[in-house]
């Protein structure tokens, strides 16, 4: 399995503000055009969060520990629908509630992306897709500071988290 280069994402400003469109690959591609994704991060009651792990045949930052669900929204959808789409896809959850947390652009050297922040407290099952992702599990606040820095996580899961989660 692999990343499809050909889906079409939509570029935009700083803002949001949608100002063209291009594909996956033109985005992944070093070209750095800022595209938007959504991040949703599952707490359970006892304070724990869930992480997935990524498979080794993604494009970016493959086999490492990332944000409970992460996704590209595709040209003409709208943030709120492309996390309910990419909750339901990755985690196989379609009842809960997110927060809106923030929103920031996150820059590398591949890539830039708008990123938007939501949470939710969520004690149901979870379905992880066997397509998408190499599995999850719940992770306490300390294996998570434990981990930072030791390249377990992706580098925009340890930035995020300890800008919005662990202040």
């Amino acid at each position: 399995m692999k990343d499809n280069s050909e889906e079409i994402f939509p570029i935009v400003d700083d803002s949001g503000n949608v100002i063209g469109k291009a594909t996956r690959g033109e985005c992944h591609n070093g070209s750095r055009l800022l595209h938007p994704v959504v991040h949703l991060h599952v707490f359970n009651s006892r304070g724990e969060v869930y992480l997935q792990r990524r498979p080794e045949w993604k494009d970016i930052q493959p086999g490492k520990w990332d944000t409970a669900v992460g996704g590209h929204l595709d040209y003409g959808e709208t943030p709120e629908e492309a996390l309910r789409r990419e909750v339901r896809e990755e985690l196989g959850i379609t009842d809960f509630t997110p927060k809106h947390i923030g929103q920031y652009v996150f820059d590398s050297r591949r890539e830039r992306e708008l990123v938007y922040v939501n949470s939710t407290r969520y004690d149901g099952e979870i379905h992880p897709s066997q397509e998408e992702l190499d599995g999850g599990r719940f992770w306490t606040m300390d294996e998570i500071r434990d981990a930072i820095g030791k390249e377990l996580l992706t580098p925009n899961f340890e930035s995020e988290f300890q800008r919005f989660f662990l202040k």
